[in-house]
């Protein structure tokens, strides 16, 4: 089986989901099959890739998950879209450890096919995180060059600390990844300086600049990568993914 990234971090607006997009959409592009699943109910990995919402979640929808995959554009990207339902979002949240383990053998079953699997979690530490952590092999946190950076790092590392004890050895903390990179702040050199010397090594060496582009991308139902291949924040995307690749 492939590699599976679980992008998370309990605090939104932190680049979480273009993260997940545009490295799912880059990996894709260099040759990777890659899966991107999409849990939280704001849906917007997959409006953001041009993709309506489904009436019902394919994790919960009883349904064949082969089946509710979208083939996006020739690159190899497949996207396990999501659900606004209530009844969904309770029923992924609520679920028993027989229905757990039904769930993880369906993602299973459907990460096989894939070089990577890429999961866009709420900004939460709650039951749909901790669902996707389960299934994961590594865990990946975006983290903003802002003052509040490391505020609910402490409880996010918690939680994967608790993940990777209960689940086998199965969970790696595979990196932290600096966002919303503006190199003419020197609040954003002084964020850099205190999360590189506090996680060392696994802060990855690329950084994802502010870029308007990222922005407005979604609001074309493309990922940056497509949207503007020339950007800043697409270079950064790319050199990303070469990171990722180095770390297998």
């Amino acid at each position: 089986m492939g590699r599976t990234l679980c992008i998370v971090n309990q605090k939104g607006g932190v680049g979480k989901t273009t993260t997940a997009v545009n490295l799912a959409v880059a990996l894709a592009k260099s040759g990777k099959s890659t899966l991107l699943v999409d849990l939280d109910p704001q849906c917007n990995a997959t409006t953001g890739l041009g993709v309506m919402p489904v009436s019902s979640h394919p994790l919960v929808a009883g349904e064949a998950l082969h089946s509710a995959l979208r083939q996006l554009g020739s690159d190899g990207v497949a996207l396990l879209p999501g659900s606004r339902a209530f009844r969904d979002v309770e029923a992924l949240v609520h679920m028993d450890q027989s229905q757990f383990i039904r769930l993880r053998h369906l993602l299973a079953g459907v990460q096989a096919c894939f070089d990577f699997t890429v999961f866009d979690c709420p900004p939460s530490v709650g039951s749909l995180t901790r669902t996707a952590l389960a299934c994961a092999s590594e865990v990946f946190m975006p983290i903003q060059c802002e003052y509040f950076a490391m505020e609910g790092l402490t409880q996010m590392i918690e939680v994967i600390r608790e993940v990777m004890e209960s689940g086998g050895g199965q969970l790696q903390f595979g990196g932290i990844l600096l966002t919303m990179f503006d190199p003419s702040l020197e609040l954003t050199w002084e964020v850099e300086k205190e999360v590189r010397e506090f996680f060392g090594e696994i802060v990855y060496r690329t950084v994802i600049p502010r870029d308007v582009a990222a922005a407005e991308a979604p609001s074309h139902g493309k990922s940056v990568i497509d949207y503007a291949p020339r950007s800043r924040v697409t270079r950064a995307y790319l050199e990303l993914c070469m990171e990722v690749l180095e770390r297998d």
